[in-house]
Parts: C-alpha cells; sequence; structure tokens
C-alpha cells in the first residue's frame, strides 16, 4: 500500500512506545503504532526486574529523577484504576561492610536530596527483625518500592491506545523513509505486507534498535543521536522459595545496582543482573556465571545453598554512556534539540523507564 497517512506515528510497542501512544491517542491524534515483531513489549519491556522503583539512585534534577518520581506515583494509582496487578513489598538496601555502610550514608543522602518519600535507615537489628535470614551490617528501607506484572500493564495501555482510536501494526518494521520538504515524514515499513505511511509526527520508541532506525531515514537527525552501548544483564532464577518477603538490594556496583534478589508476583525469587558489556544482542545466559552471583548474593544471604541458581533470562540495556560511565539520563529529543520537525527520539531508555512510562508517555505528548 502506497501514500497512507496518518497524524502520528510511534515506532516500537515496547512499554514506552505504548505509554507514548496512548497519551497521545487520548489527546485525539490518529495513532499508529508500528512494531517489528509479532507481540507487544517482547524485547527490553519484558527481560527485567519488573520493580517500581522509588527514585533514590539518580542524579537530582535529571529526567531519570524527575519522571521515575512522576511516573511512580501515576504507576500505582493507574494499576490501582485499571487492575493491573502489582505488590508494594518494599526493599531493603543492604550494607555487609564499614565501606559499605559509607556507600549507604550516600545514598540515604542521595533519596532525601531526590525527595523520595518513605525511606528509614535501619540497624542490623531492625533490618533482621524484618527479614531474618538476612546478614548486614546496616539498611536502608524503601518502602514506595513495589513490583508489577509489565505484561498485564502494557495490555492495559494497548486497551486505553486502542479503546481511544490507536491501532499497531505488527510484524511492520521501519526499513526506511525520508523526511520530506513540507515536514511530513515519509516511512518505508517492510515485513509481510511493505508499505508506505506519512506522519505529520513520528515518535522513535524503539529501544535498543532506536539509533538504527533514525539512521535509516534520510533527513533524520542521526547526528544528534546518542551512541548506543550494549550492557547484558543476567538473570539466575532460585530452586525453590526464598526466605524474603522484601526485594534485597546491595549497594551499586559500576553500571547498575549489584546482584539484588526481586520477587515477582507469586513469590518466587529471582537474583539479576549482573553488568555485561557486549558488542552484539545475545540473550543466553551462561550456566558459569552463576560462581559470581553464589558470591554476591551470600555477602547478605549466606544461606544461599549450592546448586540453587539456575539460568532463567537475560535483558539488554540500551546505555548512552559507555562502558564505565556514570551519570547517564534519558535522552529525549524533539525539533527544539535537534531541528527536524515532527521527530522525537527517545534513546538510552533503560531502567528505571517501566516505571517512568507514564510520565514519558505524557512527556513526548507533550513535545507534540
Amino acid at each position: 500500500m502506497d501514500g497512507a497517512r496518518t497524524d502520528c506515528v510511534v515506532i516500537g510497542a515496547g512499554v514506552v512506545g505504548l505509554a507514548a501512544a496512548r497519551a497521545l491517542a487520548l489527546q485525539g491524534r490518529e495513532v499508529v503504532v508500528l512494531e517489528a515483531l509479532g507481540l507487544i513489549g517482547s524485547v527490553t519491556s519484558s527481560r527485567n526486574s519488573e520493580v517500581i522503583h522509588a527514585g533514590i539512585y539518580y542524579p537530582t534534577g535529571g529526567l531519570k529523577h524527575r519522571l521515575c518520581l512522576e511516573g511512580k506515583r501515576a504507576l500505582y494509582a493507574y494499576c490501582d484504576a485499571h487492575g493491573v496487578p502489582y505488590r508494594r513489598c518494599g526493599k531493603l538496601i543492604v550494607a555487609t561492610s564499614a565501606d559499605e555502610e559509607a556507600a549507604l550514608n550516600a545514598i540515604a543522602q542521595k533519596a532525601e536530596t531526590n525527595g523520595v518519600e518513605e525511606m528509614r535507615r535501619l540497624s542490623r537489628a531492625e533490618a533482621q527483625a524484618m527479614e531474618p535470614d538476612l546478614v548486614c551490617t546496616a539498611a536502608l528501607h524503601s518502602g514506595s518500592t513495589g513490583v508489577v506484572s509489565s505484561h498485564d500493564l502494557m495490555l492495559a495501555y494497548q486497551g486505553d491506545l486502542e479503546e481511544a482510536g490507536g491501532v499497531i501494526a505488527f510484524n511492520a518494521p521501519v526499513a526506511g523513509g525520508e523526511v520530506l520538504d513540507d515536514g511530513r515524514i515519509r516511512l518505508e515499513v517492510g515485513g509481510d505486507a511493505p508499505m508506505r505511511l506519512e506522519a505529520e509526527l513520528v515518535v522513535n520508541a524503539a529501544g535498543l534498535s532506536a539509533q538504527a532506525v533514525t539512521a535509516a531515514v534520510a533527513g533524520a537527525p542521526i547526528d544528534a543521536a546518542p551512541p548506543l552501548h550494549l550492557a547484558k544483564g543476567n538473570y539466575y532464577a532460585l530452586t525453590g522459595r526464598a526466605p524474603f518477603s522484601r526485594l534485597i538490594y546491595p549497594t551499586p556496583q559500576p553500571g547498575g545496582l549489584g546482584v539484588h534478589l526481586t520477587l515477582d508476583l507469586a513469590g518466587q525469587a529471582r537474583f539479576g543482573p549482573d553488568v555485561e558489556w557486549v558488542e552484539a544482542i545475545d540473550y543466553d545466559v551462561d550456566p558459569a556465571r552463576a560462581q559470581s552471583f553464589y558470591a554476591a548474593v551470600r555477602r547478605y544471604w549466606p544461606a544461599l545453598p549450592d546448586g540453587a541458581l539456575v539460568p532463567a533470562y537475560a535483558g539488554i540495556r540500551p546505555k548512552v554512556a559507555r562502558p564505565g560511565g556514570s551519570g547517564e539520563d534519558f535522552v529525549i529529543q524533539g525539533p527544539a534539540e535537534h531541528g527536524v520537525r515532527g521527530w522525537i527520539g527517545l534513546y538510552g531508555i533503560e531502567s528505571p523507564g517501566l516505571t517512568a512510562s507514564l510520565a514519558l508517555g505524557d512527556r513526548v505528548a507533550a513535545m507534540a
């Protein structure tokens, strides 16, 4: 089909793309979502810890900080209103040495500076009263941290989008395109039913493919896009049930938050992610990497049994900072940043993207 037109195109049906499409459709705009694969949220959005983050760690005043806080509050309210399963279980950030206690103090100060609610310092005795199997020297309790069913959340976003008149085209990868002289953007869509689609507004929410999509569209602002760095995170599941009712996080490590214990809505525990810088997307989990997990986890749970960890899954974070970098933020670029009318690019949308998804969607809609 040639020459089809619409008001808005959102590229990518992950949690952030769906949230942006939903927000645009609720404004009364005509929205088409192009998804390269055959279902929603099958890449980064389904390969994470499903944690609702509190907003503790992020540079004060940055997009991650502000949109996490805004998104967290909106997300809890949205889940209540739409029946999306979640559990506000809280988490403990733990120190196991004097050096880590100093890091814990810095985290507590950052949380206070960032305006994070429901944060409390705990002594060893207080932490172990909450989680008797935990070993630590001190801890922080984050009462606003939770877990959510990311799949049910994305289904709810999809339902809102479609109820407002938006549509999703599956198996519809963007193969190319160009920015036209009149400012509209023409996209060449591949897949089983190739077509050309013209739009007044294109939102590039393609996640790991965002830079490649921008590069494929002639006249799109690829020179303004940050570079892509791939940070693989491996997860291991615990055989049997964990003796914890809250999430357990160590003090952060370079590139991530350390090998932490998270719980799904059924109470099943998993550990991860670690940080493995890679050159290509690969979701295989090497069983041999479990050895480093045992060492990391036993710092706060020495009773972890031998042979209790089995490979679960892996995710890839679309980092915009080089390996070993720090302070990277979400990158959201509109015409004010790059000068191309009708193009909004989202890059480096990693954690806390799930938590911030509603806020990210509203920000895109406001820019549009």
